[in-house]
């Protein structure tokens, strides 16, 4: 089982705010997921995020892989593997 930190859209139409969230590499992107790690927000300026540390941090030496934007809001975060 290949496991991704990915993000999972919710909101509304044309105001997406999404949860960043470990799942499974098959299941869709807002389907089943594993645990919820943080939240992201791309419609205020300058774009917010919410991220537990710890968490993340355990994922990511379980071997989880974040995707392109995940690994972008980590790198803010200070989140190194």
């Amino acid at each position: 089982m290949a496991v991704k930190i990915r993000l999972r859209r919710m909101g509304q139409k044309k105001a997406p705010i999404y949860r960043i969230v470990v799942a499974d590499s098959a299941s869709p992107r807002d389907g089943r997921f594993i645990e919820e790690i943080g939240t992201y927000d791309p419609n205020t300026d300058p774009s917010t995020f919410k991220v537990n540390e710890e968490e993340a941090k355990k994922w990511l030496n379980n071997g989880a892989q974040p995707t392109a934007v995940v690994g972008k809001i980590f790198k803010l975060a200070g989140i190194e593997k």
